[in-house]
């Protein structure tokens, strides 16, 4: 198993790769999507984006699609700093708002995304992680809830205020849209809509040699802001492997939401998806309680047994990536990398302890 960092747009610099070298990540998954574009005063660029109801800021351009240059850029940068480029996470917004919502542009946004799809595999980054949802990430609060009175994040109570229109993925992708509420979908509308994503992509994805990597909803609610969630139930992922048996088909595993869920069990979902080999990469952290009632812990003081998960997917063979995914902020000058720090020399532990002293 491979230990690395997920960083996002502003993070891409040399510091927070040496950062990363330093502390023993070996790889990187990055966001291309700025989530803190122009909500600053609600989302400041610090550790995760939170927000507000008004989203956590703009979208980017619609037209101004990933670009092999500005890839195969960053990628150098990256590897020049000694690490590997492991996978991508997230769409735009602006590029997709339309597959999700199912409007006018969707057959052009497809065209789009499948082009991105292709240009990532020819830069050779093989994984790019996704996640269907209308409403997205939001719901969240931050506060000192983990050991410590560390800064972290959780949830107090559901959240169904209904999306506005011009947002999606809590983020805003038409500033000039008239005031009112999005249209809700349903359940069954929205796995319509995600298999006819994943039905254009995957074979575009498989020729490319990238796999498409589905991250549950988070926070693992039915519905949020009035509209209705994929995988918000560990079984629930299965049904999104169905659709599809393409090898691309592949899972982002997000322990911490997993084991946010109401229903199922962590392990034994990690243990199924696993031994599957679905698992394109893992998200790994630490949470006290379930939605809609949770708080974000330190990756060692949790419901999670940690050590438990990793001696699942060593049993199951997974060699991919493990990201130490959120962590909680340390009280000192630099509250992002001391937290993160912590998280990883926990991680390294566990692997060491699990697979001996070779890692």
């Amino acid at each position: 198993m491979k230990l690395g960092f997920g960083l996002y747009r502003h993070m891409l610099k040399p510091a927070y790769f040496e950062f990363a070298r330093q502390v023993g990540a070996t790889h990187v998954v990055v966001h291309l999507v700025d989530y803190f574009k122009g909500g600053e005063k609600e989302n400041p660029r610090r550790d995760q984006p939170v927000g507000e109801l008004a989203g956590w800021g703009y979208a980017g351009d619609p037209n101004e699609l990933w670009s092999l240059n500005e890839i195969q850029e960053i990628k150098k940068e990256i590897e020049r700093a000694g690490l590997i480029w492991e996978a991508i996470e997230n769409f735009d917004p602006a590029h997709w708002y339309d597959v999700l919502l199912d409007g006018p542009l969707k057959r052009k946004q497809l065209e789009g995304l499948k082009t991105m799809i292709s240009r990532v595999g020819e830069a050779g980054i093989p994984i790019i992680g996704y996640n269907f949802s209308i409403a997205g990430v939001a719901g969240r609060i931050t506060g000192p809830f983990a050991r410590g009175g560390a800064i972290s994040v959780g949830m107090d109570a559901p959240m169904d205020t209904p999306l506005p229109l011009g947002m999606v993925w809590n983020m805003i992708y038409d500033p000039a849209a008239p005031v009112g509420q999005a249209p809700q979908a349903t359940h069954e509308e929205l796995w319509q809509r995600v298999a006819d994503f994943l039905n254009e992509c995957l074979p575009v994805a498989e020729k490319a040699g990238v796999r498409l990597a589905a991250h549950p909803d988070d926070p693992p609610m039915p519905t949020l802001r009035g509209q209705p969630r994929l995988v918000y139930r560990p079984e629930l992922y299965q049904r999104l492997i169905d659709i599809n048996q393409s090898p691309s088909n592949q899972l982002e595993c997000c322990v911490g939401t997993l084991a946010e869920m109401r229903e199922g069990d962590v392990y034994d979902a990690i243990d199924r998806y696993s031994a599957q080999k679905r698992i394109a990469y893992v998200h790994l952290r630490n949470v006290h309680g379930k939605v809609p009632n949770y708080r974000e812990s330190h990756i060692d003081d949790g419901d999670v047994d940690v050590l438990r998960i990793l001696r699942i997917l060593k049993k199951n063979d997974f060699s991919g990536l493990i990201i130490p995914d959120h962590a909680p902020q340390l009280t000192c000058d630099a509250p992002w990398h001391s937290g993160m720090a912590f998280a990883m020399g926990y991680l390294r532990a566990c692997l060491k302890a699990i697979e001996g002293n070779n890692q």
